[in-house]
């Protein structure tokens, strides 16, 4: 029939039974219904036992049923309903009909409704639109009566939209009114509510519709004897606001105001009431295990479903649910999004949702309603807060104004049902979640533990839970045991299972020691009960005591129905205000403004004061007293103050900071800059450092206009855009601005232009600052409000864009205080790019030589433990009790308004008694009054009339508006105008302050310009005022140093998140001068330590308590306190204190007798501190004995009354005058203690109180009001936790809620969501960040200009006094390529002009000149180990590179592209025959695949060949004929190998030329190098076994090359015989430009330029007649470079560094594979004797770099025989043969060439300096000393020497002979007597037969001890010498 629901007239029990088992199998296709007689007397059977128990009569039937009905929980799936396709082009939108009438009672409401007779309009719910009814009309005979009974079987129905009648069957209705179900269509689940009209005429929700199904789900036994209803719904008032309002995420909380369309969805009519016949509703299902069966929601977000989830159980409510919240059921406590400071601490801070609309949680709601009392508010003087807890919960109705209900805790026991699976991860096994009875039952435990100024925290029940479970399951999880608080009750390890018969019990048994704070209610039906019964003692006022009410209704056969009621005035009233956004707040707070409700406030406060009226009172003393007040209140002049030269007193104390950096900035500066550069450094190529020439940056900061100046100020003093060369010296204000952006409206035009100016220079690093980054975090896609206002979410707008993202020259610096928010699962910035403030101390180190501490929440929260001086953290507990009183009596205003009202009237009446009014000291308090008095009097205390700031936090800005008109009022009716100034400081608008003010700034500051006005806090340093502190959040304001008192008092305490906490706190961190002078320390001492002196009003100021100071050494015996801190808690009671405040001391300004001529006129001195220190300082002389003799002496010296009185004489000693007068300035003492601050009471303990690791109580909230925990399973936070371990931790546990500008940041690839170039730098609050951040910019700047400057070599040519000026000049200056008849026609030039040689031997060709004094003056001895000099040079776009050049142009030339893998290398072996070695020479290339085509393989098996050569003819202009090889060592990294920019893109051939050992760590650097690896046994050879090679190597190839090509038709002379060979080191060419006019002899100009090597290669190489030069080179760079150097454009000298050799001609010239040191000198020396042509380019020079790593430097001379890696000096290079010396692991050949550098004039005693008489060196050069000169001479027949004719040599030097060298030749040569010779040998068997050949023994004496040998072992082959004397 498609109907579910079957109802009949008749109403026998049997027939009522076989209609339900018709109905059973009508509806069932695969259930056989039981016999109908089984189903009657196993139901009776079954109601007995139920009876008996005084559960409900549920029978197994009526659960089957149940359950098959609901689809939840069945053994066998649902069925599917197939819905019939609706008509093609019909209306599906929901809420509409098929024709698209609008059937929504919210739409119709107003509508009339024609309903035909017979017929009743009802409420249908849509499972798709579950805050909706869909208006319906239907025949009455087919609803039930009020008993549930009498409905007919089927269904008649109409449609009001399109009006079609006669719908016979509900499944053709359901569809044309578009319900679209996935079950069967039953009119019974979908047909909820009656619909009424009301008074107005306006259709509303009625009764709920009584289906039979109530009966069932009822106690049976409650039939006949409850058959009246419970309670009658009172009369509908019009207000009825839906308070149910269950917050769920993405969904905002219903608020009152916005609740009066919602009104007629949620409450059933009040108008009919129904009667149920003490039935339970039909909606009130069993809960059973469904909330822990139920899925659990994703951690990581919210899965939007569009209509009720697949599987219902039945405690979900299909009208309590949105359209997407049914699986949004988080975790996570905080279920809901809060804005700006709302928390999700607890219960305390029930969060807010991202939307605004009816919204409510999975919890049933039974259809029982119950009535809420009328004037509920105006009896009990408080909102009730209801949390739901466990099982269903019934509608309330009437009322619903006065009380709210919250889900919190339905939301905190769910996910403590889930702790276990939280275990799942790390393999555990399945483990029992902790009961439901538990779960209550700990509550009450946590409820009655609770002080009565408590309220409860959902962080804390958490933890009792987790607690709870992990000792339950001890043995299951001890692997995973962690620390646990034991601040909970404590629950034994073995817990026996509560029953729901035990709990009532047990609860009443907890509640029963709090004194009835605690009130357990026990139902025994349902909740509605319970909640009747408290309404009702509530109104009888029988719950004045109690706190908390909790209903329990625990039958034996069901689970548990539970709920709690926060009846507590104090915990009511901030549990209901902390529901509130902050937007909410303010529009609250206005409205009770803008519509007077605070008028009777002000009217009850105006009447505190002892006349009655306060107006009044204020009027009466201007009048009197306006002509005293000036003259008395005038700041006067201490006599014992310094003097200027005028005679004005002035205070020397006043220092107004400019910019500079502390020790720590800088630290962490260089911090930043070492993650840029890991950045750079990583494989990632996300930042090419090399490529950016310098920096620009933008600011971007809060919408604060102090914010903003304070940013502008801090720029325009650190000098880095001049230091960035951004600006130029003359800067401007404007110009400034452009590098700091205000995030509001008008933002985005200053961001594009940034964006544009980094798309335009590409080479600029840009770097994006977000200052203050957690303060906007809104997604712009999420954006709340995006019409409204522009501002939200336009962070993520900007600073997320794409363009942001992309550009690879932009790095991204987030920096705050409070990184929590940016630290979630879903954060863009890596946990390697965080920067986390370095700790000021290490285990009581200073890190940082610091002159200041710092003072910080930490040590705030230090100073109130005991043992401490006076605390800096306190809190008014008198101000507290009042605002607790008023709150009472005014239950309807918000309590921001009570405090701040309360609070403005403390300080009018402290202004006013402080002015003499001294009957309004009654009507302050002490601490109120202290600041007042404080705040006057600080100006007087000092002769240029400093004074202090007082910072009064008032959130709200209407609120701040109030206060500050109320202040200036009754400072202006004081005439106290020019005394302090007050300021209201709102984040929108500047600072206003007055003319007398300004001017006074001006004086202090010497500032002239006279339209100068204050912009930022920070400027009114030393101004007495009272700054007025609005805006919801600090928006990183820092305030100045005269900062004493911080009073937080009205900071909206409900909403306890962290980041909130803290920013508010942060407002007093501070820097305290750590210098305090020693006589201060004195005096203060005097001062204080006589009890009956201390009449100081800034007593209390000279407490000191900053660490080391005089306080912690004043006295022996440390103080102690109990654990309150309110400052009036102290033996005298508050009121007492302020009795004692007038009457105990006299006034400061007058004597007695002006006392009794004006009683007005005078302030009165001492504060509330004053006593309470004068009875502290009591009780610590009467414990310490040891103070009696120092009191008595402090009595004595110090006799005045009031040592610090302006007019009274200090009989303190003169010689401390001085001294005092410093002190007395209140600025001074200020900047020496940090601040004292005021809190609410409920803030206050939450800080001071720490959980089990120690870790204050804060740090365990919520960290961020737009991130929500991950899971309520997760462990405490630790006190040992570093910052990265708390980052890690937050990254762990936290998720963005939807309304995070991170929620979208998600990927399957979890490092794809961290952005490359973004960073977070965070540290505590005014610490320096500003300052760090301006440093790092300035380093930053410094590095990138580092990095495109190198370190070059920069010196002079040495010897040019040796040359020979000659008057000829043998080729033009313009002259671009030398003439090779010319050239051949120059003589050689023997000496050695290279600086770097400025240590090696001269080289003689002919008698020097130069006599010994003049060559030992130029070198001392010092200047042997003197760094060579080196100037800074930028790198010219023609330069080489090392490996940490990373541009794009050169990626495929490095071999980064991805075609060029590292693997894509083939290794080739190379042999070739050596006559000279005596064996073949095996050498390896590493040839890349990008780089085999300059080589020739054979065929068959690919073996290496040849390497091709180019023929000499070639003119291609695109490529490099020679090849060029690099040897190097040790220099992988910062060997200059990148040759593409310096070739400009050239092919060329280019081969490293390196040791086997490092061939590994070459290639990974350089994987697209060819690589020639040198045989294993050169590993330990120097640079000449390299050159060697090269050069052997090459001129087999050419040979080969010949062959191959000469078989191709090509001559041989014709193929290219050069070769490069360059240092590793060489960076930069330049080319020397002459301009000649005239004649030759004329003057010339000449300029240097840089250029390409490829221009200086391909010149040379195309040089006419190339081949007939032997070698090639050009000049070292030296900036010294004279004209007359390059005036001759070609030499014929020695050339180093960068050659080209042609290996043709010097085919019989070898270089000395032996030689370490000047092997290339000793190598010009021997070709120039062959013959050879050697020509220098004096026009184009080599720079070479300085590079600290690598080359000579490798070769490390030590022991072998021990691993101490101890120096050896030089002189123990050698040693006797066959003796026990220390043999060295070095080759012989570097420990000879060495020891003769440093220490060759033990050998050549007479060449010393003797530079007439060198010493004769035969075939070789070897460098013996930069004091001796030596004579090469060759003996090769045929070859050029020098005609040595005349000159006598002083010694004689034969280096492993050869054949060639015979006796004849050596005596040719003339000797000094008493020459020395010095003969070298392999062995000492060669060394004999040298001297028997050369006949040596006819003119050289020798001696046996004469002979030496290297220090090496013999199987290193020592080399072996004999040195003799010549006769």
């Amino acid at each position: 029939m498609g109907n579910s629901y079957a109802g009949q007239l008749k109403t026998t029990r049997f027939e009522e039974v076989l209609h339900n088992s018709i109905e059973a199998s009508l509806r069932s296709n695969n259930l056989v219904p039981r016999p109908v007689f089984s189903q009657l007397y196993l139901e009776a059977e079954q109601q007995i036992s139920s009876l008996e128990a005084g559960g409900r009569g549920d029978n197994e039937e009526e659960e089957e049923e149940e359950e098959e009905e609901e689809g939840s929980e069945s053994s066998s799936p649902p069925t599917i309903y197939q819905m019939k396709p609706p008509p093609e082009g019909c209306c599906t939108t929901d809420g509409f009909c098929q024709a698209g009438k609008d059937l929504r009672l919210v739409s119709i409401s107003n509508e009339q409704i024609e309903v035909p007779s017979g017929f009743l309009l009802v409420g249908a719910k849509s499972p798709n639109l579950p805050d909706h009814l869909l208006v319906c009309a239907v025949d009455k005979r087919f609803l039930p009566d009020d008993h549930g009974r009498n409905a007919l079987l089927g269904f008649s129905g109409n449609c009001v939209g399109c009006g079609k009648k006669g719908f016979c069957y509900f499944t053709e209705f359901s569809n044309h009114i578009n319900l679209k179900l996935t079950i069967q269509p039953k009119k019974q689940k979908h047909l909820k509510y009656y619909l009424i009209r009301n008074a107005q005429g306006i259709l509303t929700k009625g009764s709920a519709i009584c289906w039979k199904g109530a009966e069932f789900r009822s106690c049976q036994s409650s039939s006949s004897t409850c058959s009246n209803p419970l309670f009658q719904p009172p009369e509908n008032s019009g207000s009825s606001v839906a308070v149910t309002n269950e917050p769920v995420l993405a969904a905002h909380p219903v608020i009152q105001a916005e609740m009066h369309q919602m009104a007629s969805d949620h409450l059933p009519s009040t108008v009919c009431p129904p009667v149920y016949n003490g039935k339970d509703s039909p909606q009130q299902h069993s809960v059973k295990s469904n909330l822990s069966s139920m899925a659990r929601p994703s951690v990581l977000g919210t899965l939007t479903n569009s209509g009720p989830p697949k599987k219902r159980h039945k405690g979900w409510s299909p009208e309590s649910l949105s359209s997407n919240e049914a699986w949004n059921l988080q975790p996570s406590l905080q279920v809901t999004n809060r804005n700006k400071n709302d928390g999700g601490g607890g219960m305390l801070c029930l969060p807010h949702a991202a939307m605004v609309g009816p919204v409510s949680s999975p919890v049933m709601a039974s259809g029982e309603p119950v009535s809420v009392p009328d004037n509920l508010l105006k009896i009990y003087k408080a909102k009730p807060v209801i949390f739901k807890g466990h099982g269903n919960f019934p509608y309330l109705c009437g009322n619903l104004n006065d009380v709210i209900v919250s889900p919190l805790l339905y939301t905190c026991y769910k996910n403590a049902q889930s702790l276990s699976r939280a275990y799942e991860q790390y393999g555990a096994s399945t483990i029992q979640p902790i009961s439901e009875e538990m779960q209550l039952l700990l509550t009450v435990y946590y409820l009655v533990q609770l002080a009565s100024d408590q309220v409860p925290l959902i962080e804390d029940l958490e933890q009792i839970f987790m607690r709870s479970w992990r000792e339950s399951h001890l043995s299951e999880i001890r692997q995973y045991q962690q620390a646990i608080p034991q601040a909970f009750p404590q629950v034994s390890g073995q817990i026996t299972p509560v029953t729901s018969a035990q709990l009532p019990w047990l609860a009443g048994l907890a509640a029963s020691s709090c004194n009835d704070s605690v009130h357990i209610i026990e139902c025994n039906y349902s909740l509605a009960e319970g909640l009747s019964e408290m309404f009702k003692m509530l109104v009888e006022g029988k719950l004045v005591k109690t706190n908390y009410v909790v209903i329990i209704c625990a039958c034996r056969n069901r689970t548990i129905d539970s709920c709690i009621a926060v009846t507590g005035k104090y915990q009511a009233r901030i549990l209901s205000e902390s529901m509130l956004s902050p937007a909410e707040y303010q529009k609250e707070v206005n409205y009770e403004l803008v519509t007077w409700k605070v008028e009777a406030l002000g009217a009850f406060f105006s009447t505190l004061c002892p006349d009655g009226d306060t107006e009044a009172l204020l009027d009466k003393f201007h009048q009197e007293n306006r002509a005293h007040i000036s003259s008395s209140l005038s700041p006067s002049v201490n006599k014992s103050t310094a003097l200027d030269v005028t005679g004005t007193a002035v205070c020397t104390s006043y220092n107004f900071e400019r910019h500079q950096i502390r020790p720590f900035q800088l630290a962490v500066a260089q911090k930043l800059l070492s993650h840029i550069c890991s950045i750079a450094d990583s494989s990632t190529q996300n930042l090419d450092l090399g490529s950016f020439e310098k920096v620009d940056f933008l600011i971007c900061v809060p919408p604060s206009e102090v914010t903003y100046q304070q940013t502008l100020f801090h720029l325009w003093h650190s000098g880095v855009l001049l230091e960035l060369g951004l600006e130029k010296e003359h800067l401007t204000k404007q110009r400034v601005e452009q590098y700091v952006v205000k995030l509001d409206a008008e933002a985005q035009t200053k961001f594009k232009a940034f964006l544009q100016n980094s798309m335009q220079n590409p080479h600029t690093l840009f770097v994006l600052i977000h200052d203050h980054a957690h303060w906007d975090l809104v997604s712009a896609v999420h954006s709340l409000y995006p019409q409204s206002d522009p501002a939200v979410g336009l962070v993520d707008r900007l600073l997320n864009c794409r363009e942001v993202k992309e550009a690879p020259n932009i790095v991204t610096l987030h920096v705050t205080s409070f990184p929590y928010a940016l630290q979630t699962q879903h954060t863009r910035i890596s946990p390697y790019n965080e920067i986390h403030w370095p700790s000021l101390y290490n285990n009581g180190a200073d890190l940082y030589h610091e002159n200041k501490k710092y003072y910080g929440l930490s040590e705030f929260i230090e100073s109130t433990l005991s043992g401490h001086s006076l605390p800096l953290l306190r809190y008014d507990s008198s101000f507290e009790a009042m605002v607790m009183a008023l709150g009472k009596r005014f239950p309807r205003l918000h309590s921001a308004v009570i405090r701040t009202f309360v609070l403005v009237q403390h300080y009018s009446a402290a202004m006013m008694a402080v002015c003499g009014l001294s009957q309004m000291k009654n009507y302050t308090t002490v601490e109120t009054l202290e600041i007042t008095q404080n705040l006057i009097s600080s100006s007087r205390q000092c002769p240029s009339g400093h004074g202090l700031m007082v910072v009064l936090r008032i959130p709200c800005i209407p609120l701040a508006a109030v206060a500050y008109e109320r202040l200036h009022h009754v400072r202006e009716r004081l005439a106290l105008e020019d005394h302090f100034e007050i300021i209201l400081g709102n984040p929108n608008s500047g600072i206003t302050v007055g003319k007398h003010f300004v001017e006074q700034l001006k004086i202090w500051q010497k500032i002239e310009d006279a339209e100068w006005r204050p912009q930022t806090y920070l400027e009114l340093e030393g101004l007495p005022c009272i700054l007025i502190f609005s805006g919801m959040d600090p928006q990183g304001e820092s305030l100045p140093r005269s900062l004493r008192y911080c009073d937080l008092r009205l900071i909206n305490s409900s909403c306890l998140v962290r980041t909130a906490l803290e920013q508010e706190l942060g407002l007093a961190a501070y820097f305290v001068s750590s210098e305090i002078s020693m006589e201060k320390v004195v005096v203060n001492d005097v001062l204080e330590s006589d009890p009956e002196k201390l009449s100081s009003t800034d007593n209390e100021d000279e407490e000191t308590v900053t660490e080391g100071s005089a306080s912690e050494k004043r006295s022996p015996v440390k103080r102690e306190r109990s654990g309150s801190h309110d400052s009036a808690a102290s033996s005298v009671s508050s009121k007492t204190s302020s009795t004692a405040f007038c009457t105990e001391t006299p006034p400061l300004l007058a004597t007695r007798g002006e006392v009794g001529k004006s009683p007005h006129q005078v302030f009165s001195s001492s504060t509330e501190e004053g006593v309470h220190n004068t009875e502290r300082q009591r009780l610590k002389v009467e414990k310490d004995s040891k103070s009696a003799a120092k009191t008595a002496q402090a009595s004595i010296t110090s006799s005045s009354p009031s040592p610090f009185s302006s007019s009274s004489a200090s009989s303190a000693p003169t010689h401390s005058s001085f001294v005092l007068q410093a002190s007395q300035c209140s600025m001074t003492k200020a900047s020496q203690q940090p601040p004292i601050v005021y809190l609410p009471k409920l803030v206050y303990d939450i800080v001071t109180s720490a959980d089990s690791t120690g870790l204050p109580k804060s740090s365990s909230l919520l960290p961020y009001h737009s991130v929500m925990w991950a899971s309520s399973f997760r462990p405490l936070m630790s006190k040992m936790m570093t910052c990265t371990e708390q980052s890690l931790y937050y990254r762990q546990w936290t998720v963005p809620k939807p309304i995070h500008m991170d929620y979208n940041n998600r990927n399957e690839g979890r490092m794809d969501t961290f952005h490359p170039r973004r960073l977070l730098l965070s540290g505590p609050p005014q610490i320096g960040k500003t300052g760090a951040y301006l440093q790092f910019l300035s380093i930053l700047s410094r590095m990138l200009i580092r990095l495109t400057e190198v370190d070059v070599y920069d010196e002079a040519e040495i010897n040019t006094d040796l040359k020979e000026e000659s008057e000829q000049y043998y080729q033009q200056p313009e002259d671009a390529w030398p003439d090779l008849e010319t050239l051949k026609k120059m003589p050689f030039d023997y000496t050695i002009h290279d600086p770097k040689y400025e240590d090696a031997s001269l080289i003689c060709s002919r008698i020097q000149n130069m006599n010994s004094e003049d060559r030992s003056a130029n070198r001392k001895q010092e200047d042997l180990y003197m760094r060579r000099q080196t100037t800074r040079m930028r790198l010219s776009k023609y330069a080489a590179y090392n490996t940490y050049h990373h541009c794009e142009q050169c990626h495929q030339y490095m071999g980064f592209n991805p075609r060029y893998q590292l693997y894509e290398s083939t290794l080739h072996a190379f042999a070739f025959s050596y006559s000279m070695l005596g064996e073949e020479i095996q050498l390896h290339f590493i040839i890349p695949k990008s780089k085999e085509h300059h080589f020739v393989f054979s065929h068959p098996g690919r073996q290496l060949e040849s390497m091709r050569l180019p023929l000499v003819t070639d003119k291609s202009q695109d490529y490099i004929k020679s090849p060029t090889f690099t040897p190097t060592t040790g220099r992988h990294e910062h060997g200059l190998f990148n040759l593409y920019h310096a070739m400009d893109g050239a092919s060329h051939l280019h081969i490293l030329v390196v040791k086997e050992y490092e061939m590994a760590i070459y290639k990974k650097y350089w994987p697209n190098h060819i690589m020639l690896v040198l045989p294993s046994i050169f590993n330990s050879a120097g640079v000449g076994a390299a050159h060697f090679l090269i050069k052997e190597l090459s001129y087999h190839n050419l040979e080969l090359e010949r062959n191959r090509q000469e078989e191709l038709g090509i001559k041989p002379q014709d193929i290219w015989p050069f070769i490069v060979i360059s240092d590793d080191s060489c960076v930069m060419w330049n080319a020397v430009e002459i301009d000649c006019s005239g004649d030759r002899k004329s003057e010339y100009t000449w300029a240097e330029r840089n250029i390409s090597l490829k221009q200086i290669l391909q010149h040379i190489e195309s040089t006419p007649n190339v081949t007939h030069y032997a070698l090639i080179g050009m000049r070292k760079w030296s900036s010294k470079t004279k004209s007359g150097e390059i005036k001759e454009p070609f030499s014929c000298c020695h050339v180093h560094d960068f050659v080209m050799l042609n290996v043709d001609l010097t085919q019989n010239v070898q270089y000395n594979q032996n030689r370490f040191t000047c092997d290339d000198v000793d190598f010009n020396l021997r070709a120039h004797s062959a013959g050879l042509l050697i020509c220098r380019f004096n026009r184009f020079s080599v720079m070479k770099k300085q590079i600290a790593v690598g080359g000579q430097r490798s070769f490390h001379i030590k022991s072998k025989v021990s691993d101490n890696p101890v120096s050896i000096a030089p002189a123990q290079y050698i040693c006797a043969p066959d003796s026990k010396h220390t043999f060295l692991a070095a080759p012989a050949q570097l420990l000879l060439e060495k020891y003769l550098q440093y220490h060759s004039h033990r050998f050549f005693p007479l060449s010393l300096k003797n530079y007439s008489h060198p010493v004769l060196s035969v075939d070789c050069y070897l460098n013996l000393g930069p004091q001796i000169a030596v004579s090469y001479v060759s003996s090769r027949p045929h070859s050029l020497n020098v005609s040595y004719s005349g000159m006598i040599f002083s010694g004689l030097l034969l280096y492993l002979c050869d054949s060639f060298v015979v006796a004849s030749f050596l005596k040719k040569f003339q000797f000094l007597k008493g020459a020395t010779l010095y003969v070298i040998c392999q062995d000492r068997n060669s060394l004999r037969q040298t001297v028997v050949r050369l006949e040596l023994e006819d003119e050289w004496q020798f001696r046996l001890r004469d002979e030496f040998q290297t220090a090496n072992a013999k199987e290193d082959k020592p080399l072996f010498f004999l040195t003799g004397r010549h006769i």
